[in-house]
């Protein structure tokens, strides 16, 4: 195939270094290709006095930014968002920006921003979203995210302490396999094909066509009755649309292993055996978006970054090392709180969010991943790199980042790149089919241990069709290498797969809500990530609902109506 001809050729030229180059932008405001900005013209003409409103994207009309003086006579900027971005634009109002304009086919909002109602006053409140004009309009505002005592650690040994990376790998060493869960395997005569409107059932061997596996740590109740056939699918019984299945390594069709073998390795006695536990969503239900963490993933230059590409008159890849004026919240709006179904972790941070080895370290000053939120580019996104986006019609696309795709940035809503791709679909064939670097531990950009040692808890994504829908997938591997991975989800015919994080729980993240009277009840895939949830008052709260989160992530909110197929 030429594709795999062209690949190859990349491959061998990981030895080129391609010289840097220049930084897209000094901030993330002027890194906004598409923005509009308004300036307010002060009496006699002066514009320098005025206020400086931009839309930093006008085709969603999400986010903006206010610049205005304060009584100083300093500039001050604010994040601001329009809950309805569909039905709402905002406007300048006054020269000086002390009141603005919200139009919606409603009718018109004129509101005030001086006095009890100023931004300098609702900048001083401890929330992450302050409501302006009657909850028409939004301020954000950064505040410390939630993490873990795991987190802490990891973050002050890798920051503070010199060879705190290497004190990182020695103990995801000893701890490769501490998740690794193993399902009780019988027989059961009243085998049930997939539910109606569900994923495709997986292709499994023989041996395991009415093979039930019995999991106990699996925390989302299903319509199932005692254990799970392998490789199917049942209703979750928290949200209508979302489907769960558990399968193995052993479990996946021989056909399958036996096809691509120059792509992955062969698959070890521990991996093959460790349990994995998929959730599937309808897509016609429910609508997706992104949102950052408070502190991760970051914008400086990763560790990783060749030297050359980390020239020190570069603040970041893209120049600048921080998202000022922009605030980011680590949390759902909480306009979005009462239809979320479903929460999961995005990817790596930005310390492992960059090629070391390869030819990716060695061209677009490493290739840092890539992410939007709202339309507003955070990370220039990568030709080559896999790429969960989704546009302004609310539509969800996974694949290989492509100069075309570029074309249309102005219209993507949500994006986020997390390394290359586990499986696509190959032209030729229909196939679903490994990527090319699934068993390249450096080019690839896999993580896990110095010495390559590939197998850790891992979590994926990948899209699939069955029946004319459209199925987002998540997977949880309590064990697994890319080549596992890419072999499940081939499993499960999926038409892209792509890495999400790894080497904890509370990195893998995944919890389905369901309103039960005033409380949100809270479901993970697996029973011991609530471990990851806040706690306030003695009682746990959702993660990423209740309280600003350091790391980014995704959620699924339960359309209206169902999106046509």
């Amino acid at each position: 195939m030429l594709l795999a001809l062209l690949a190859s050729a990349t491959l061998r030229a990981e030895d080129a270094i391609e010289a840097p180059h220049a930084p897209a932008a000094r901030s993330v405001v002027e890194l906004q290709a598409f923005r509009q900005t308004t300036r307010g013209r002060m009496a006699g003409g002066d514009e320098e006095a005025g206020a400086v409103l931009t839309d930093l994207n006008p085709v969603m009309h999400a986010w903006y930014v206010l610049e205005v003086g304060d009584a100083d006579g300093k500039r001050v900027a604010y994040h601001l968002q329009l809950p309805q971005p569909d039905r709402q634009r905002l406007l300048l109002d006054s020269a000086d920006g002390a009141s603005v304009l919200i139009t919606s086919p409603d009718g018109d909002l004129h509101c005030e921003l001086r006095g009890d109602n100023s931004l300098a006053v609702a900048a001083t409140r401890k929330l992450p979203y302050v409501p302006l004009c009657d909850g028409k309009l939004y301020l954000r505002r950064r505040l410390r995210g939630a993490e873990t005592s795991l987190e802490s650690v990891v973050e002050f040994l890798r920051d503070k302490v010199w060879g705190g990376e290497q004190i990182v790998d020695a103990v995801k060493a000893r701890l490769q396999d501490a998740e690794r869960e193993v399902g009780a395997i019988a027989t059961r005569a009243d085998a049930q094909g997939t539910v109606r409107d569900g994923p495709r059932a997986a292709r499994v061997a023989p041996q395991f066509a009415d093979a039930a596996i019995a999991s106990e740590r699996l925390g989302i109740e299903v319509d199932a009755p005692g254990s799970m056939l392998t490789g199917r699918w049942y209703p979750a019984r928290a949200q209508a649309g979302v489907y769960v299945s558990v399968m193995e390594g052993d479990a996946v069709a021989p056909e399958i292993l036996e096809r691509n073998l120059g792509s992955v390795n062969a698959l070890d006695a521990v991996e093959r055996s460790a349990l994995v536990y998929l959730v599937a969503f309808d897509l016609e239900q429910f609508d997706m978006a992104f949102t950052m963490g408070t502190d991760h993933p970051r914008v400086d230059w990763s560790p990783r970054a060749f030297a050359p590409h980390a020239s020190s008159d570069w603040a970041g890849p893209d120049g600048f090392a921080t998202l000022s004026p922009l605030a980011m919240t680590g949390m759902v709006p909480p306009w979005q709180t009462a239809r979320t179904a479903a929460t999961f972790i995005g990817g790596f941070k930005r310390d492992h969010g960059a090629f070391k080895y390869g030819a990716f370290s060695r061209s677009d000053n490493g290739n840092h991943y890539g992410f939007v939120e709202e339309g507003v580019v955070l990370s220039s996104l990568k030709t080559g790199l896999a790429t969960l986006y989704v546009l302004v019609d609310g539509s969800v696309h996974m694949g290989t980042w492509t100069e075309r795709d570029a074309r249309k940035l102005e219209l993507v809503r949500y994006a986020r790149q997390n390394g290359v791709a586990l499986v696509e679909r190959d032209h030729d064939s229909g196939e679903s089919v490994p990527g090319l670097l699934v068993n390249r531990w450096g080019p690839g950009n896999w993580s896990g241990s110095s010495e390559s040692s590939l197998r850790a808890l891992r979590s994926g994504l990948c899209m699939a069709r069955h029946a004319g829908r459209s199925m987002l997938i998540y997977a949880y591997f309590s064990t697994a290498t890319p080549s596992v991975m890419a072999r499940v989800f081939q499993a499960y015919d999926c038409d892209y797969a792509m890495l999400l994080d790894m080497n904890a729980l509370v990195h893998t993240y995944l919890a389905l809500y369901r309103q039960q009277d005033r409380d949100v009840a809270i479901e993970h895939v697996v029973r011991d990530m609530s471990q990851g949830d806040p706690v306030l008052h003695g009682a746990p709260v959702p993660r990423f609902l209740a309280t600003p989160d350091n790391r980014d992530f995704f959620y699924l909110t339960r359309r209206a109506a169902p999106r046509a197929p």
